[in-house]
């Protein structure tokens, strides 16, 4: 099977994913092998093949946001079919054992796995991964629309369930990605008003079209005190601005699991008035099916940017240029 695997990171401009020919993976106990149909060109494989985030072994297959047909099943597994359609997702294993396993946060699991870091991902023909750690997916999405959902979803859910937001409250979102226009969906849906703050003129566009009340750039004044913020944008020097847009009480949350260094906080301008500041680390199963059976209901709309597999260079360039409109997905014939 063909993939792309990462040996040395380098700018994205540079392409540094090598397609190579490898071995069908064969599945294991409790384990499937899956052809691929779709995989997301999630951020976090930006920060991957640019060396932000170190990668786990040389040779890893990016890909995180996986959509495939399983096509083999080891022994002892239970939960899918041959023919069975899949969604594979960033956290590939966790250790079960551990307090935080225990008791509900599994995605703190300090052996936790991830897919497309430790374990090769989507960015490939084939994927081999543990049934247990995987979901099915809405009817309603084609392939397409439902990769991103495997990774930007299923974190901006879990994002905004950590940012308590009140009833009817006042939500800023700053930066406006693959996942954050899945989020603001989810919050108008349980009647939030959104605010959006992003650089991009298209961005702001798309997030009016999907509801926003406002839409302006990262550094401009709110138009109202909000009472959370989530901060999808990687950029460190934006959290100042979450925070002084942020009413007293509130929570703001940074979603990304990369972000260049935050930049000074005044105690006084940005924390004073009992704000909290926290981040989000991965997400849990449970986060998973909460969110895709919510997206299923509300009729989620995911904007994508179709690449064919072979382009997966292309993609990456173009997240890192700004020019992908919503999530970038990789198709695969």
């Amino acid at each position: 099977m063909r993939a792309w695997a990462l040996d040395k990171p380098g700018p994205a401009a540079a392409h540094p994913l090598r397609l190579v020919e490898r071995e069908l993976p064969e599945p294991r106990a409790g384990q499937l092998t899956a052809r691929l149909l779709a995989c997301g060109v999630c951020r976090t494989d930006l920060h991957l093949a640019e060396g932000d985030l170190p990668p786990r072994r040389g040779g890893v297959v990016p890909g995180h946001e996986v959509v495939a047909e399983v096509i083999a099943l080891g022994p002892a597994c239970r939960r899918f079919s041959l023919g069975d359609r899949v969604g594979v997702p960033w956290l590939a294993s966790t250790c079960g054992r551990c307090h935080f396993c225990l008791t509900g946060k599994e995605n703190l699991c300090e052996t936790a796995t991830f897919t497309g870091w430790d374990r090769d991902g989507g960015y490939a023909e084939a994927i081999v991964a543990n049934e247990e750690y995987l979901y099915s997916l809405p009817d309603s999405l084609g392939d397409e629309k439902a990769a991103p959902l495997l990774c930007a979803g299923i974190i901006g859910y879990r994002a905004l369930r950590r940012a308590n937001l009140p009833a009817g409250g006042e939500l800023g979102l700053f930066g406006f990605g693959g996942s954050a226009h899945l989020a603001l969906q989810v919050a108008v849906a349980e009647g939030a008003s959104v605010h959006v703050f992003t650089r991009s003129e298209p961005a702001r566009q798309l997030a009016l079209s999907l509801g926003a009340k406002s839409a302006q750039g990262p550094f401009d004044r709110s138009p109202v005190d909000l009472d959370s913020v989530v901060v999808f944008a990687p950029s460190g020097d934006v959290v100042p601005a979450s925070l002084g847009a942020l009413a007293r009480g509130g929570r703001a949350v940074l979603a990304g699991i990369h972000m260049s260094d935050l930049a000074p906080l005044s105690y006084e301008r940005h924390l004073f008035g009992e704000k909290e500041l926290t981040s989000v680390t991965a997400n849990t199963r449970s986060d998973g099916r909460e969110f895709l059976e919510l997206a299923g209901r509300i009729g989620i709309e995911v904007t994508t940017t179709p690449y064919a597999f072979e382009q997966a260079g292309e993609a990456l360039a173009d997240l890192a240029r700004g020019k992908v409109r919503g999530a970038g997905v990789l198709l695969f014939d």
